[in-house]
C-alpha cells in the first residue's frame, strides 16, 4: 500500500481519546462522531468519564493512566490512532507515545507546550519511523494551525527571511487544564533569530497589527508557543517570532477571569480568535489570516481531520512530524471551512 492509497481495514478501527471528558476531550469526541468516526473514551477516572454521559450515547469507555503502562495498553487495544488532550503535556506525552508505539497506532496530540513538542521529536522520530505511524504533536489551534499557514502562504518558495505569527484573542476563557498547564510549565520561551532556536529576548517585543473585523488595531507581546518548535523543524528561516495579543494574556494572567460558558448547541464560548501570518523573502512580503470561533472547540475539526486523513492514507510521510511535513496544507486548511474563515491578503 503507498501512502495516498486508502487502507479500509484501518479506517474502520475506532480513534482513541485520552482524556475525553475534559473541555477538549469532549469537543473532540464529538467531532469524531460528527464524522462517522468511533470514539473510545479514555481516562484517569471510570466516575468522571460515567459523569461525562459516554455511555449513555454509546461510546466505549476505558479507564487508564500514564504512569501505567499494562492500563494505558489495555486502553489503546484495537484503537487505529490515539489522540492525547490530557494536559499538561510534558506529564503525559511520553508514556502515551511509547504506548501507541507499542500497539503500532498514530499518535496525535493538542499541546501548546514548546518542551513537549521538542521531546516527542527528540525521543520518538527514529522509532515512528520504523513502525511506519505517524506522531504529531500540537496538532491543534496553537501549533498545528500556524504551522499549516506558515506552510500555505509559503508556497514554492523553499525558505523565509522572517516569519511573524500574530494570536488575537477578543479574550481568553482559560479552562482549569489551562490554568494548571500555565502553573507547571516554566520553561523559557524560545524562538528563532539569526536561524537558530534561541530564548525570547527580555524584554519581550511587543507589536501593532491591523486585522479585519472585529478586531482592529492590536498590540500584541512576543509569547510563542508550539508553533515555533513544530514551523522550525522543517521551515528555513532566518528570524521567527510569535506574539499574543495583550488582551488575551491580561485575561489568563487575571484568576478571576472565569472559565468558558458554551453560548450554542456545540458547546462552544462566544470568544473570537484570529492568527495572521506574515512571511518575508528579501522585499517580498505574504499574509494570510484565519478567523473563527473559540480556540478549544476549533481544536477538534482540526485534529479530527488530521486523523480522518491517516487513517485513509491521505498523508505525505510517517515519522513524528510536524502537520505540514506530513499533509498537503493547503488542502486540510480548506477542509476546515466553515470551522475557519481563511484570507490571503496583499501585503
Amino acid at each position: 500500500m503507498t501512502l495516498t492509497q486508502v487502507d479500509t481495514t484501518r479506517t474502520l478501527q475506532p480513534v482513541a481519546v485520552i482524556g475525553a471528558n475534559g473541555h477538549t476531550g469532549r469537543f473532540v469526541v464529538d467531532e469524531l462522531l460528527r464524522r462517522g468516526l468511533t470514539p473510545i473514551a479514555i481516562g484517569r477516572s471510570a466516575a468522571r468519564l460515567a459523569e461525562a454521559g459516554f455511555s449513555e450515547r454509546g461510546i466505549e469507555c476505558r479507564e487508564a493512566t500514564v504512569e501505567d503502562d499494562a492500563a494505558l495498553d489495555r486502553a489503546l487495544a484495537g484503537a487505529a490512532a490515539v489522540i492525547n488532550c490530557a494536559g499538561p503535556f510534558m506529564d503525559t506525552a511520553d508514556a502515551v507515545v511509547r504506548a501507541a508505539l507499542r500497539a503500532g497506532i498514530h499518535y496525535l496530540d493538542v499541546t501548546a507546550e514548546q518542551p513537549s513538542v521538542q521531546a516527542t521529536f527528540e525521543r520518538h522520530e527514529i522509532a515512528a519511523r520504523d513502525a511506519g505511524v505517524v506522531v504529531i504533536p500540537a496538532m491543534g489551534f496553537y501549533g498545528g494551525l500556524a504551522d499549516l499557514l506558515v506552510a500555505t502562504v509559503m508556497g514554492e518558495w523553499d525558505h523565509a527571511d522572517a516569519i511573524e505569527i500574530h494570536v488575537a484573542l477578543d479574550s481568553w476563557l482559560p479552562t482549569k487544564g489551562t490554568r494548571i498547564t500555565g502553573e507547571k510549565n516554566t520553561a523559557k520561551r524560545l524562538s528563532v533569530s539569526g536561524g537558530k532556536i534561541e530564548p525570547v529576548r527580555q524584554p519581550p517585543v511587543e507589536k501593532v497589527s491591523v486585522l479585519p473585523a472585529p478586531f482592529g488595531r492590536q498590540t500584541f507581546i512576543e509569547l510563542p508557543f508550539s508553533e515555533v518548535p513544530l514551523i522550525a523543524r522543517h521551515v528555513r528561516t532566518k528570524e521567527l517570532h510569535a506574539f499574543l495579543s495583550t488582551t488575551a494574556l491580561r485575561d489568563v494572567r487575571d484568576p478571576s477571569t472565569p472559565a468558558p460558558q458554551p453560548v450554542d448547541e456545540t458547546g462552544r464560548s462566544a470568544q473570537r480568535f484570529a492568527v495572521e501570518v506574515i512571511v518575508m523573502q528579501g522585499d517580498l512580503r505574504r499574509r494570510i489570516i484565519a478567523q473563527g470561533q473559540d480556540i478549544y472547540a476549533v481544536t477538534a475539526p482540526i485534529i479530527c481531520e488530521a486523523v480522518q486523513r491517516i487513517l485513509s492514507g491521505d498523508i505525505r510521510d510517517t515519522g513524528a512530524k510536524p502537520p505540514a511535513a506530513i499533509f498537503n496544507a493547503s488542502s486540510l486548511l480548506r477542509a476546515l471551512d466553515p470551522h475557519l474563515s481563511i484570507e490571503t491578503l496583499e501585503v
